[in-house]
């Protein structure tokens, strides 16, 4: 019952983060923190959360971007002198700092026309060697003036993390875990991305979009996919959508003058060939004109054409695309799906944890699962829950009002956009039960005949022989794990049996020491040296070697435990044999 209400307090406090954000500075310089979950206060459980719809949500995070700036601060900085400068040009509704390749500042006022003033009194630099672009962006560069010498000493403004907790921290929180289901929220807790990370991610759509507007000044740029679908981990990648079907005039009605009026415009043969030639286009102008974006590569002839380029400063790395509505509309599916039910998140976030510790799934591009592919897995597997714990697409489907219909290319994208009015589940299954049953059922899925479809949430025969066929949930022909080989297939098949055996013994399931790797953290024990020498990559020990090492472990905690409680000393061992 204790951990029941701690969960609950959990998520309770993580939706309040959501809402008004963590960590950042508001206009009288003091620091918002995170809650506290000691138990000391209790949280109204009875209180319910309105979640708004995630187009609301977008439209909101973009217009906090258009009064947003970003500055490179000195190393010197004075947080209170930072300030009052900045405060003669316009109220700060907040600001934070954080450190990439330097120490930085974003600073959010409350409303643009302060930006407009700022940029009065900021400068071209005149360089000796150089020649400066004069294109004034929302990037600016702090410098003292008159120039002094550097301290020595590393700044005092608080940093802002923007990576993720090395994995040996992680794993002493989950072995001081009191069961597996707070394992599992915390995890969430420390891999999702933050207030912070996610206005940064707004911030440089923004900017981005102020290069594409010379061309097209009604056009939007939309972060998409981890960024904005609430299962995005510190440090994904920021996926960026052009869009351009805000642009007046698409629609207009022709009055019965006798008259009608066109632009004259450029004629291409397809909507892909314009595609091509505007990220093009606009590519150049970020490479030439933009201000910390390096290593642009234009990849047009890809099945969706896009521009990727790294933004230093942010240290994000980006990918531009304009002509995938499919992949916006599966954004706010998943953002969806993660506020049906915090065990959502919950799961996924450990499910994508313990893959990428396995070696299934990679940053690099090639035969490997996706996080994708992975979360549409767990998303499957909780349609198919006894109750369901979520509802399929075509449930969402048959609860969406008129003004959800979506048709895309002749795909039928509508779902429901208001979570408020799903119904919640009365499945009550816990986190652990879910966790073992994701590796069981699919440590035994007939993978070689079935394919995975979250629109009916229901196995279906494959249509082709690809070792893994998991249906796109809108263009149903595709197959997402298209790219996944059979020897990929058969590492995850093995590693889930692996896992799901772990977690069924006994001094596994429940911490004996606060000290010793139990649960969720057995799982993701970290890699060892192969043997061969220096230059040798990392492997994962063999299956049979690491359960050995763990029971080995397992068996020596045991020990001492019953030595400690018996006054005779006596020894008594525990069987290692798999049940």
């Amino acid at each position: 019952m204790a951990s029941s209400i701690w969960l609950r307090r959990f998520e309770a406090a993580i939706r309040r983060l959501r809402l008004t954000g963590s960590h950042r500075r508001n206009a009288g310089s003091s620091v918002e923190t995170a809650p506290v979950l000691d138990g000391s206060e209790e949280t109204d459980l009875s209180e319910k959360t309105t979640v708004k719809t995630c187009s609301a949500l977008q439209a909101e995070r973009h217009e906090q971007a258009e009064r947003t700036i970003l500055i490179s601060c000195p190393p010197n900085i004075s947080e209170k002198k930072f300030y009052k400068y900045l405060s003669s040009h316009g109220t700060i509704s907040n600001y934070f700092f954080y450190e990439t390749f330097g120490i930085y500042a974003v600073v959010e006022f409350s409303d643009k026309e302060s930006i407009g003033t700022l940029k009065g009194f900021s400068s071209i630099p005149k360089l000796q060697h150089e020649c400066a672009v004069p294109f004034k962006s929302r990037f600016f560069n702090l410098r003292n003036n008159p120039p002094r010498e550097l301290s020595a000493a590393h700044s005092s403004v608080p940093r802002l993390k923007q990576s993720v907790i090395p994995l040996n921290e992680l794993l002493q929180k989950l072995s001081g875990a009191e069961n597996i289901d707070e394992q599992l929220y915390t995890v969430c807790k420390e891999y999702q991305l933050t207030e912070e990370n996610t206005r940064l991610r707004f911030l440089v759509c923004s900017l981005v979009k102020d290069i594409a507007a010379a061309y097209f000044p009604e056009c939007s740029i939309k972060p998409f996919g981890s960024s904005v679908n609430n299962f995005g981990k510190m440090g994904c990648d920021l996926d960026m959508f052009l869009d351009l079907d805000g642009v007046s005039g698409r629609n207009n009605i022709q009055t019965g003058s006798g008259f009608s009026m066109e632009y004259q415009t450029k004629r291409v043969p397809s909507e892909r060939v314009a595609t091509q030639s505007t990220l093009s286009v606009i590519g150049e102008c970020i490479d030439q004109f933009a201000p910390g974006c390096t290593g642009l590569q234009k990849i047009l002839n890809a099945r969706c054409p896009l521009v990727r380029f790294s933004h230093q400063p942010s240290g994000f790395q980006c990918d531009l695309t304009a002509n995938n509505r499919i992949a916006m509309r599966s954004t706010e599916l998943l953002y969806i799906y993660s506020n049906i039910d915090p065990r959502v998140r919950a799961l996924v976030f450990g499910v994508r944890c313990w893959a990428r510790v396995q070696g299934i799934t990679s940053s690099i591009p090639g035969a490997w699962i996706t996080n994708f592919s992975l979360t549409i897995m767990v998303l499957f597997l909780l349609q198919k829950r006894n109750p369901p714990i979520i509802p399929t697409i075509d449930q969402l489907k048959d609860l969406a009002e008129a003004k959800d219909k979506y048709v895309i290319e002749s795909h039928d994208c509508t779902f429901i956009s208001d979570v408020n009015k799903i119904k919640p589940t009365q499945n009550t299954e816990t986190l652990e039960q879910l966790l073992q049953e994701f590796f069981e059922f699919y440590g035994t899925f007939a993978f070689n005949r079935m394919s995975i479809d979250i629109r009916k949430g229901k196995e279906q025969n494959k249509p082709e022989a690809s070792p893994l066929y998991i249906q796109n949930p809108f263009e149903q022909t595709l197959n997402v794990s298209k790219n996944v080989n059979q020897t990929q297939l058969e590492r995850f098949v093995t590693a889930a049996r692996e896992s799901a055996w772990i977690l069924q013994q006994a001094g596994l399931q429940h911490p004996m020491t606060k000290t010793s790797p139990w649960g969720l953290a057995a799982l993701l024990l970290p890699t060892t040296h192969s043997s061969g020498g220096k230059g040798k990559k990392k492997r994962r020990q063999p299956a049979s070697e690491r359960i050995k090492s763990l029971l080995d472990s397992l068996k020596t905690n045991k020990q001492t435990s019953d030595n400690l409680n018996r006054p005779n000393g006596g020894r008594r061992y525990i069987s290692t044999v798999a049940r």
